[in-house]
């Protein structure tokens, strides 16, 4: 084992580059939002590319934990070639899906019918989903590429790779005007950007010299029995938005909230989106207990200074950033201060759950993690005929707020306690992607 001790510096070091990717993502996607406030019927197409984002990230979202699986099981050739076939068919599955959504009555039934959506919210979903199809191959391999880059600590290169796409969004957003109108002008900007980002971080994994072949390299079946469960929950994380946008769409103020809730979903993604690396950082730099002491105390650090930013935004540059940065009118302004203030809250929930996450990885029980995300999409559908039946007189934002971060605190809940259980009966305690040793001394 590497007896060397993870330091602050470290952990810095390798961190803070996946926070400015994360973020980096997050501006593109404000961008593009406040590129579509500035279109005449800007609710609307807020709205309608709002509920195509969710969709897709429901679909595609399994193919996002591809770099998570490849710093885990990744070892040489063989192995990043089973992780390739992997990719391959969670991209296919997800592709098909997209295109039911879009080109077929099923996504008709599922925008009106389930999610209860107006008819020009579902029309412009629908015509920006018609455009990702083929994004979830595009994003699959991304992540790929991603997870080799992080393995050997070059988590520069991916924020090289993200700051390349912010680049060429502006660009992508130009040339998509001349060619489409409306919501699929986002979707354009967005295909093209993440397709210019992935052949950045492509090209600097191509560059790293994989590990020479093991003798325990992993096969296509141990990827698929370790992969498929995070698949899994990946997918069932995304349904927790999903779940929020039926039900607040069906509230009084239902256009409104699905804006304002896109809006803000931008902002939890730029300043408590960079928390979900630190499953990425555990499975990479935990290698001894005190490894995982320190990076309790780097995520608690971390996630004040995001909770202050967010409070920042929501009181004093309210004004500044949301309402001359993004474009917003003074009564939408005022409609999500509240709720985003709420929202100072959920980079600690957020961090804690990621920090779960990366000790369940480590020890391969990734199976425990599709059970975490079922129960927060379970105690959605619980809380709907609550909520709908009749309507609470609360602003639909605010409801969706609380649902989001009840349902974050149900899943660390469950993690948590999950993992005394284990301790307590196994004295298993899982140090990163390759090592796990038990109270007995024995690994």
């Amino acid at each position: 084992m590497n007896n060397v001790r993870l330091t602050q510096k470290a952990a810095a070091l390798f961190f803070f580059p996946l926070v400015l990717n994360v973020q980096l993502m997050s501006v593109s996607h404000s961008i593009i939002n406040a590129g579509l406030a500035r279109l005449e019927n800007a609710v609307v197409f807020l709205a309608g590319f709002s509920v195509a984002m969710v969709l897709h990230l429901f679909v595609a979202s399994p193919s996002y934990q591809n770099h998570t699986i490849t710093i885990a099981m990744v070892r040489g050739r063989k192995s990043l070639v089973g992780m390739i076939l992997f990719m391959l068919l969670i991209a296919t599955w997800a592709s098909v899906l997209l295109a039911l959504l879009a080109f077929t009555p099923v996504g008709t039934f599922i925008l009106n019918r389930l999610l209860g959506v107006t008819p020009e919210v579902a029309r412009g979903a629908r015509e920006a989903l018609s455009l990702l199809v083929f994004l979830p191959f595009i994003t699959g391999l991304r992540g790929i590429c991603q997870g080799l880059v992080i393995r050997v600590r070059r988590t520069g290169l991916v924020s090289i790779a993200t700051a390349v796409r912010i680049i060429m969004l502006f660009a992508y957003l130009w040339v998509g005007q001349l060619w489409f109108s409306g919501t699929r002008v986002a979707a354009f900007a967005l295909l093209g950007c993440v397709g210019t980002e992935t052949l950045v971080i492509a090209f600097f994994a191509w560059r790293i010299k994989l590990p020479a072949e093991q003798d325990d390299e992993n096969s296509f079946a141990d990827i698929l029995r370790y992969g498929l469960p995070l698949a899994y929950s990946s997918g069932m994380q995304q349904t927790v938005p999903l779940l929020i946008n039926a039900i607040i769409s069906r509230l009084p103020d239902g256009t409104l909230a699905l804006a304002a809730f896109g809006v803000i979903r931008g902002f939890l993604f730029l300043l408590a989106g960079p928390m979900r690396n630190l499953q990425q950082a555990y499975l990479t730099l935990v290698r001894q207990a005190s490894d995982s002491e320190l990076l309790v105390r780097f995520f608690i650090r971390v996630s004040f200074g995001m909770a202050l930013v967010m409070l920042l935004i929501a009181w004093p540059l309210n004004g500044t950033i949301l309402g001359t940065i993004m474009g917003l009118d003074p009564d939408m302004r005022h409609y999500i201060t509240w709720p985003l203030t709420a929202c100072a809250l959920f980079p600690f929930l957020y961090g804690a759950t990621n920090l779960l996450r990366g000790w369940f990885a480590g020890a391969h029980l990734t199976t425990r993690l599709g059970r975490s995300t079922f129960y927060k999409a379970l105690l959605m559908v619980v809380l709907w005929p609550v909520i709908v039946i009749p309507p609470l007189p609360l602003p639909g934002i605010a409801v969706a707020i609380f649902l989001l971060l009840a349902a974050e605190l149900c899943e660390m809940g469950y993690l948590y306690h999950q993992r005394g259980k284990l301790l307590e009966s196994r004295g298993l305690v899982p140090l990163g992607a390759n090592t796990v040793k038990y109270k007995d001394g024995d690994s």
